[in-house]
């Protein structure tokens, strides 16, 4: 019988205290299934829908096993790491360390989270002053290994969150670096959680796991059943209208839109910008600084559009989200379900919206073959898509020539002046059989105030001498001094008179 309270689970008093504070009262099923078990001290292998509450599940569990360990002393010795728990992307590193620190308030325990594109002297001190739980993401981790300001011999807990994430985004080397640095598996418990499963996270589980227990608590592979799905067919230039037609119909905040590419991110969050609604993007190209102050505006309800890639599909976690949009399908099924995850949390009722071009069926069919189930095709009222489509084209052609004219003038007035000898006459050319070079050459000998005064006449004279020879202009004979330029030339040191 699944627990009804988060005192039934044998959790101490100071994490209920924290969780009444946070405003929870009831375990979720992940959380009521996985939270004894890890508090046995035995490996799980958990899996649940995104949204659902994993992150509770296996932050709870390691609080309570570790706060026998807490203590204030200043030494860093005293402050080993014992639990390691490693995500994907900043953004879910961040929201996991946020939790910890939330739910181990009154533990006295210490936490800090590291990740890249940060400089990492910022993280130096507080990781070399010593915390018992560290959340990371692989490369930074390796990167303080490297630094020797971090150890993980006496690491006691290793949680590997969203697996699937890590398969895809090519972590499992590092992971694998990682796991040879920590304490033989049989010696530390093991915790895999991740909202899909396949063939891959099954081989890295039998690495990495010990006799481990698995929890699932819903079909794999399956959405939450509180988010509202529906498809709108729309040809991929009429996109943009319908989203800017959907969200000031409705009256809309707050709604997450999916791309696949950094580029087109920052494109369509312009777009939507032109078309008056409050929007910014979020992808890998963006500083660390730009991506939290976005994120941050976004859950002040500041913005109206959010777009993002796949990058913000783990560790997004906004209350109540109302919607979010496929603007673009993935090409990887298994990341529909974690973007549509963003809403529906936690019991709430969401809404996830797709739009789907003809070339891009065969995505939602892959999808659908996945979870098993038709998506609902639906149409927005009074929207024409194939006006949508020719207004559309008109306005990418008045773009273009807007900026076609708007570079014109610039273009004008950075032309590079004539060259000051295109005005000359032409008796001012250079003399059949010498070079532009070798006149200009002597004009700049003629200068000089350190150049000998040379007999231009004779010079010419050898010079049509030595063409009609088959001899180059200069240096005329092998063997004969050529004309020394006059930079090379030494002055000659000024004599000093005696008194």
């Amino acid at each position: 019988m699944s627990a009804t309270s988060f005192s039934e689970l044998g959790l101490g008093p100071e994490l209920l205290r924290a969780v009444s504070e946070a405003g929870y009262s009831q375990p979720t099923p992940i959380q009521a299934k996985a939270i004894p078990v890890i508090l046995e001290g035995k490996d799980v292998m958990g899996g649940a829908q995104t949204g659902t509450g994993k992150t509770a599940g296996f932050a709870l569990p390691i609080l309570h096993r570790l706060q026998p360990q807490a203590n204030t002393s200043p030494s860093p010795a005293r402050h080993p790491v014992r639990a390691l728990i490693l995500a994907p992307t900043r953004e879910l590193a961040i929201q996991v360390e946020e939790s910890v620190k939330e739910y181990g308030k009154h533990t006295g325990l210490r936490s800090t989270c590291v990740y890249g594109g940060v400089d990492i002297r910022q993280q130096l001190p507080i990781v070399r002053a010593g915390v018992e739980i560290l959340v990371a993401t692989p490369g930074r981790l390796l990167d303080h290994v490297e630094q020797k300001s971090v150890s993980l011999s006496q690491v006691e807990i290793f949680v590997l969150d969203e697996a699937d994430r890590m398969l895809d985004m090519g972590f499992i080397p590092d992971i694998k670096r990682i796991m040879a640095l920590l304490p033989a598996t049989a010696r530390r418990q093991n915790l895999l959680f991740s909202a899909t499963f396949s063939n891959e996270i099954k081989k890295l589980a039998d690495q990495l796991l010990n006799a481990p227990e698995l929890i699932e608590v819903a079909r794999r592979n399956t959405a939450a059943e509180t988010v509202e799905q529906a498809v709108y067919k729309v040809p991929q230039e009429a996109k943009r209208a319908l989203l800017t037609a959907i969200v000031t119909s409705r009256g809309l905040r707050q709604v997450l839109c999916f791309v696949r590419t950094k580029h087109g991110a920052s494109r369509l969050a312009r777009q939507l910008e032109r078309d008056g609604l409050a929007t910014a993007a979020i992808h890998g190209d963006k500083t660390q600084n730009a991506r939290l102050d976005a994120l941050q505006a976004f859950k002040d309800a500041k913005l109206e559009v959010l777009v993002a890639t796949d990058v913000a599909a783990r560790g997004l976690d906004v209350d109540d989200l109302p919607l979010v949009v496929n603007y673009e399908l993935p090409h990887v099924p298994e990341d529909y379900i974690h973007r549509i995850g963003r809403t529906g949390r936690a019991g709430a009722s969401g809404e996830a919206i797709s739009f789907v071009a003809p070339e891009e069926e065969k995505y939602l069919g892959e999808i659908e073959k996945l979870m098993k189930k038709k998506i609902a095709v639906r149409t927005q009222e009074g929207f024409d898509p194939v006006a949508a489509s020719a207004r559309a084209a008109t306005a990418r052609t008045h773009e273009r020539t807007a900026r076609r004219d708007e570079r014109a003038p610039r273009e004008r007035a950075g032309a590079r002046p004539p060259r000051p000898d295109a005005a000359r006459s032409d008796t001012s050319r250079a003399p059949v059989g010498r070079s532009r070079r070798e006149q200009e050459r002597e004009e700049a000998y003629a200068r000089n105030p350190d150049q000998p005064p040379v007999d231009r006449s004779r010079a010419n004279a050898s010079a049509a001498t030595a063409l009609t020879r088959g001899q180059t202009s200069y240096g005329l004979r092998r063997g004969k001094a050529r004309e020394v330029p006059a930079l090379l030339l030494k002055r000659k040191a000024p004599q000093t008179q005696d008194a």
